[in-house]
């Protein structure tokens, strides 16, 4: 089924074509099923918040496609993007499982659909399938050393240049080519990633630039000396 932003609606887990190795994407068919039943299907617009910083847990959602940004905010308006989700990844889990606010808000940065799951049916969910529950349980292991790694990049870095150099590093090892990287994020989103402003990290591509570090094309950015950064970061 199509929509006014062109996604292509998946509204059965059963016959979906694009479940691949993500949490709740690619169990056993029983699991698949009884998941079917408890989740609910909505398309989302662009800036559309899923749940916010402080809010008490309702629940997880699961994105089907899509981007979403999550964020903690400090007092003074100040933002800093914690994770770039894409599609298969769940969202609120950590909140819903500790029954403890959101620790994050969660805002989609372009159309997409997630299925939502409240929380009591999750937890039944859970207590039904026990291979699930190890999966949830080794996803809330990785989230922890994700969290750590990140307190890493922003605290120890000694500099704005050799935190942006982290970035584009981990940016690397997941892609399909490590020297070609698609990046729809704006400088503000990417300053808010490593907590520097949007004019230094402007002044970060013009140096790296300068210095035949990077090309960007459109929304290609093409890293030309990868031992140079791994050298920056390790210095």
């Amino acid at each position: 089924m199509r929509t006014p932003y062109g996604l292509n609606i998946i509204d059965n887990c059963l016959t979906c074509s694009v479940r691949e190795e993500h949490l709740f994407c690619n169990l056993p068919a029983t699991a698949v099923r009884r998941l079917n039943e408890i989740k609910s299907t909505a398309v989302y617009s662009k800036s559309t918040m899923l749940f916010i910083e402080g809010q008490q847990p309702r629940g997880v959602f699961v994105l089907c496609a899509g981007k979403a940004k999550l964020f903690t905010s400090s007092s003074d308006g100040k933002n800093i993007i914690t994770k770039i989700s894409e599609a298969g990844d769940v969202l609120g889990l950590n909140a819903t499982i500790s029954n403890r606010p959101y620790e994050v808000t969660a805002e989609m940065m372009e159309p997409g659909q997630a299925n939502f799951i409240a929380r009591d049916a999750l937890l039944g969910f859970l207590g039904e399938h026990g291979e699930v529950a190890l999966r949830v349980a080794e996803q809330l292991s990785q989230n922890y050393y994700s969290a750590f790694e990140e307190i890493r990049t922003l605290g120890l870095a000694r500099s704005p240049s050799e935190k942006f150099a982290k970035l584009l590093l981990s940016w690397s090892l997941g892609a399909t080519d490590p020297s070609h990287l698609k990046v729809t994020l704006t400088h503000e989103e990417i300053g808010e990633m490593i907590g520097i402003t949007r004019e230094t990290v402007s002044r970060l591509f013009s140096e790296f630039k300068k210095n035949d570090l990077l090309q960007v094309k459109k929304s290609t950015l093409i890293i030309c000396n990868r031992p140079a950064l791994e050298k920056m970061v390790n210095a």
